[in-house]
């Protein structure tokens, strides 16, 4: 899959499921839950125990594009894409990691929260731009980034939610990420994978709504 493929099934998808938890089998079964919700794109950070692992197995799921989160060096760059990663996101603008996420072929979305970052990291090569932290004023900030900078692939993350999701969509947001409102920590440490399920299946109505 090259960038230009990925970036159009992003598109279509409108959103990706992002998993960060201490245990791997957890990361595991919260991802299957997405993914029975109806998530396609998805994302384990590196911070997740075998997170390659989980990267190399989910990658072999038919229509599931997986990407690695918390990438933070060209050697993290370079393990994950040999595990079977086609995106690569950051928390931070790394021009070395972007640069080498475009040597592999890959996508590359580094964390960004001024204009200046953004511009910075789409000049760098960076296909998307990670709206990391996001501000408290959200949606409005992006319509306001995107009128002078229209070239830009906003994708917010942090505090992203089913009800605010379709709001973000329609200020001009490439697409959306789900993390700690699809992943809530209390349902993954009490294994209630439904809830996730469930969950995911509204996120999934509320962006194709938007």
């Amino acid at each position: 899959m090259t960038p230009h493929e990925f970036l159009a099934a992003f598109k279509s998808a409108r959103a990706s499921a992002i998993v960060r938890t201490s245990h791997a089998d957890n990361a595991r079964k919260a991802m299957h839950a997405a993914i029975r919700g109806g998530f396609r794109i998805c994302e384990f950070t590196l911070t997740v125990p075998d997170a390659f692992s989980l990267i190399r197995e989910f990658s072999q799921i038919p229509g599931i594009i997986v990407g690695a989160g918390t990438v933070l060096t060209p050697d993290d760059a370079a393990a994950s894409v040999e595990a079977g990663a086609r995106f690569l996101v950051s928390p931070v603008v790394d021009g070395d990691v972007i640069a080498e996420a475009s040597r592999l072929g890959v996508a590359a979305m580094p964390g960004c929260s001024t204009p200046t970052e953004m511009l910075r990291a789409h000049h760098a090569g960076a296909a998307l731009q990670k709206l990391f932290p996001a501000p408290g004023t959200g949606p409005a900030w992006v319509a306001q980034t995107i009128a002078p900078l229209p070239f830009l692939r906003i994708v917010p993350t942090a505090g992203v939610t089913a009800d605010n999701a379709p709001a973000y969509l329609m200020a001009g947001a490439f697409a959306v990420g789900f993390v700690s409102s699809l992943f809530d920590a209390g349902d993954i440490a009490a294994g209630r994978w439904d809830a996730i399920e469930c969950r995911a299946r509204a996120m999934i109505e509320a962006v194709r709504g938007a």
